[in-house]
This record gives structure tokens, sequence and C-alpha cells, in this order.
């Protein structure tokens, strides 16, 4: 399905050719591009600005200019929009200002006093936030599930259940969620399903394909891919299209225009990237697997990972985020010596950016659903676009003071 507004070009000559649907590959260069419109110049400029004028009275009541304010759409913030939608497979795409407002912004489209949500507990922890805090507010409460559920989410659902929310794989656990039996019980239930999609991008997972209603992505992450600019996508099926125009126009969401051609910039090069980073953090996590000092590599492109079985099956590749414990006792000041030091990967949140990142963290205080019972520290780590051999000597050094 094409977005919505997508231009005959985009539609005919960057999706199309002989008739077969292009490469993912080809089309993230392609699309959201019409160098004949711009006077031959490959990339859509930076409009910035609020007024568009109308040239005459009728055009103003009429409305039917393809632009008709800054808010709602410039044609650098619909390249963008038509080229995720094409991507991803959905009917249209909405902007936002960060991932977590794309989050937000998705699940108020769609719920409203009295209702109540299917969460799963290894959400993406600013998530959760928001559903125990403006959600609770609202009246919309909150039922947390076991990301490893599958079809056994239908025991869950009541007659006030209005969604599914997923994330898979889990926000710093990595569990895996079975998308295709969630969705069969979300079709069979009349409730809406939302993922969170951001650790695949749409190169690497197709949420429509699996039954998705609305796939939601931190475009600041993998599309972005530079570490420089805060944005989000919500895009929809056509089911769901018309209740994401609605929350839009009713939030006032508006991305902005130098963070839009970031993404677009980022976009051309987000398959070979994304390359890079799933050799890279699969090599890093088999060389962790192998290391005395670690007790347990979470990574679901790694055999004999839990959810290896879902990402073979449903999944079209893996991004460079995973995570890991150390086997204990590890003491605060240990741990500290194997993170201040470390020279290639800094300590900072997000991820998604051509620079290698390491944290710690503890779910035990925020999980409700399920338990973590690991035993060790555990950390979240991407592995960037630095040489690998780099990066094994980085961390060796780490261990080594963490030993000591």
């Amino acid at each position: 399905m094409i977005a919505q507004y997508t231009t005959p070009m985009a539609r005919e000559d960057m999706l199309m050719c002989d008739d077969k649907r292009l490469d993912d590959a080809t089309a993230a260069v392609h699309l959201g591009r019409d160098p004949a419109a711009q006077h031959g110049f490959v990339n859509p400029p930076v409009y910035r600005g609020s007024t568009v004028l109308f040239p005459t009275l009728e055009a103003l009541h009429a409305r039917t200019q393809p632009y008709t304010y800054g808010r709602r759409a410039t044609p650098t913030t619909r390249a963008l929009t038509d080229a995720i939608a094409a991507l991803e497979g959905g009917a249209m795409t909405v902007l936002t200002s960060s991932g977590l407002q794309a989050v937000t912004s998705a699940l108020l489209a769609f719920v409203k006093s009295g209702d109540s949500i299917l969460m799963v507990d290894s959400v993406y922890q600013p998530t959760r936030k928001f559903c125990d805090t403006a959600l609770k507010a609202m009246g919309v409460e909150t039922v947390y599930y076991d990301p490893l559920i599958g079809a056994g989410i239908a025991d869950l659902v009541t007659p006030t259940t209005r969604l599914i929310f997923t994330e898979s794989p889990g926000s710093q656990t990595f569990e895996m969620q079975d998308i295709p039996a969630i969705a069969a019980i979300a079709r069979d239930k009349g409730v809406w399903l939302l993922m969170d999609n951001t650790w695949a991008s749409p190169r690497y997972f197709k949420p429509f394909a699996h039954g998705v209603d609305v796939s939601i992505q931190a475009l600041t992450k993998y599309v972005v891919g530079h570490a420089d600019a805060m944005l989000g996508a919500v895009t929809g099926n056509e089911r769901a299209a018309p209740y994401l125009d609605r929350i839009k126009e009713a939030l006032g969401l508006s991305a902005g225009s130098e963070e839009t051609y970031l993404a677009l910039r980022g976009l051309r090069t987000l398959d070979v990237r994304l390359e890079r980073h799933m050799a890279s953090g699969l090599e890093m996590a088999r060389w962790l697997q192998a290391r005395p000092e670690v007790a347990r590599v979470m990574h679901p492109a790694l055999p004999g990972d839990p959810g290896n079985a879902l990402w073979k099956r449903d999944w079209l590749g893996a991004s460079g985020l995973f995570g890991f414990t150390l086997k204990p006792p590890v003491s605060e000041a240990a741990l500290a010596a194997f993170l201040d030091h470390l020279e290639l990967f800094g300590m900072g949140y997000s991820w998604g950016g051509f620079e290698s990142l390491i944290i710690p963290f503890d779910p035990r205080s925020y999980r409700t659903a399920t338990r973590w019972t690991e035993p060790g520290p555990a950390l979240r780590i991407h592995i960037g676009l630095e040489n690998v051999d780099d990066l094994k000597r980085d961390l060796a050094a780490g261990f080594d003071r963490l030993k000591g």
C-alpha cells in the first residue's frame, strides 16, 4: 500500500520497475525524491515555514491545494512520510518530534475513558510511565502481560480492551513476541494491534504483513542514524489511518524541517548501515558469549536464544542492539571500573547511531507481570560502525579492570 499523497513518480518510477517491486535497499535510496521537480537536485530541499498562500478566495475555502499550513505538511515532511509508509507497507505515516511522542500519540488515537489496554511487560520504560500516569489519569487501565504469552493473550482480552501493544524484541531484555499469533487474537476479538518496531526498522520487520494495525518507530535511532536528531513516526493501515489523522490534527503533531531532512538523508544509507550493525553485533555477541565474565547474552539472532525460532521465522535481519549479564558477584566499584574507562563505548541513552554505546540496567523495580531473576548486573550494548577488533580490545581491557 502506497502512502496517501504519494506523487506519481514515487508510486510508479520508484517502487516499481518492469512491474516488479523494488528491493527495500533500492527503495530507501529513491523513495521521497523527485529530482525533476527540484531542478535536477537529487535531494528534496528543506522547506521552512508556517504560512502557505492561497491564490484565490475560492482556493482558501476549498483547502484542496496540496499544502495549506506548515504544521500540516510541507514538501519536506511529505517526502519522508511517503517514504516511511511505503517501506513499512502502510497507508499513512504521521511524524512526531520524538519516538516517545510517536508512542503516546498512537495510544491516544484509540483510547477513551473507561477503556483498558494490554501492554507488554518488557516495553520501553517511558512508555510504561505514560501508561501509569497520563492514561491512568484519563481513566484508561493498563494491564501488563508476559511478552512470551503468544496466543494465550486471548485470556486477557475483556469487553473493555481497546488495543494490544507489542514491542519485539523487548526493550533491554530482548524477549521476542509471536506477533502473528497475537495479531490473530486481536482480529478475532476486534481490538487494535500496535507495535513498536524501532529495533528492526522497516528493513528487517514488516509489521503490516504480520497483522499489525499501527507501527511505531523512533526515527531518532536507525533511520536518522547519526545521533543528531529527535524524530518519531506512526504508520497505520487503511483502517487505522483516519484515527491517526485525527490525533495528528488534535495534538498539532509536527516534525521540524531540519530533523526531517536529516531522517531523509539517513534513510538513503539505512540498508548498508544496518548490514554493518547486524554483522558486527552478531560477531560481538558471539565474542561475549565466550567471555568467562559473561553469564548470558540476550540476542534473538543468536542460535540458542529463546527467541531465535521466532526471529528466524518472521524477521528479515537484526540490528546492533542487544544485552548481556555478568556473572556475580560484581561490586558497584568493579562495574564502574569496567565502564568508566572504556574508550570506544560511550555511556549514554538512545542507540542506532554510528557510535557504540553501553549502559547498565535493572528491570526489577518496574516489571509487574514478569520477574527479572538474573543474579548478575545486566548491560545493554549497541554496536556501532567501528572496527569490531577495536571494540573487542576496548571491552577486553574493561573486563581486565573488572577482574582487578
